[in-house]
C-alpha cells in the first residue's frame, strides 16, 4: 500500500472514486476532489465507483442537506428523518447532485452477491467495515488497484494505491 495525493493521480489512470471525493466535492470542503472530478470529465484520469460509494454518497448528502437547510439539527440525523418523511420529501438539492456523477463521465460498477460473499474475506484480512469492504472486493473484481479517498482505512488494504485529498482542513470533521 502507499498513499499519495490526489494531485499526483497520473493522467490515464483509471481510479476508483468513493463517496467522500463526491462528498467533499459538493459541500465544498476540498478544491483537490473539484479538480480530480473535473479531470474525470475530461478523460484525463478514469472515475470508476460502484452503486455502494453512490448510495453512500447519496444517504451522507441528503442527511447533510436537511441539516444545512435546518429541518433537522446534527446528530443522530437518520432517526430524526424516519420520523419526519415529510421532511425528506422536501429534500432535492443532493437529487441532482448524485445526477451529476455518471454524467461527469464516471462509470457506476453494480455490485452483486458474489462480491459482497468476498467481501467478508477481505473484512477479516483488513478490519474494514461492510461497505468499505465491498468497494474493495468490486475493485478487485475489475483489477482495479488505485482509490481515491479522505477514509484513511484503505490505507490497510495492503494491495491499494491510495490517493487522498490533502486540503480538507477544518471541513474533515465537519463532513466525516
Amino acid at each position: 500500500m502507499s498513499t499519495s495525493t490526489l494531485e499526483s493521480i497520473p493522467g490515464g489512470q483509471r481510479i476508483f472514486l468513493d463517496a467522500t471525493i463526491f462528498i467533499y466535492h459538493f459541500f465544498s470542503g476540498s478544491e483537490q476532489c473539484r479538480r480530480l472530478l473535473e479531470r474525470c470529465e475530461r478523460r484525463e484520469v478514469f472515475g470508476v465507483t460502484s452503486v455502494v460509494a453512490f448510495n453512500e454518497a447519496t444517504h451522507r448528502l441528503m442527511t447533510m442537506e436537511a441539516v444545512r437547510s435546518g429541518l433537522v439539527s446534527a446528530g443522530a440525523v437518520p432517526r430524526k428523518l424516519r420520523q419526519r418523511p415529510d421532511f425528506v420529501r422536501t429534500l432535492c438539492d443532493y437529487i441532482w447532485q448524485v445526477q451529476s456523477i455518471p454524467a461527469w463521465g464516471i462509470e457506476v460498477l453494480p455490485v452483486d452477491l458474489g462480491c459482497c460473499l468476498r467481501a467478508a474475506d477481505i473484512r477479516i484480512a483488513t478490519g474494514l467495515l461492510t461497505n468499505d469492504s465491498l468497494i474493495v472486493a468490486t475493485m478487485r473484481d475489475e483489477g482495479l488497484t488505485a482509490i481515491a479517498t479522505a477514509d484513511a482505512d484503505f490505507e490497510r488494504v495492503d494491495d491499494l494505491q491510495v490517493f487522498r485529498p490533502t486540503d480538507l482542513g477544518s471541513a474533515a470533521p465537519a463532513l466525516a
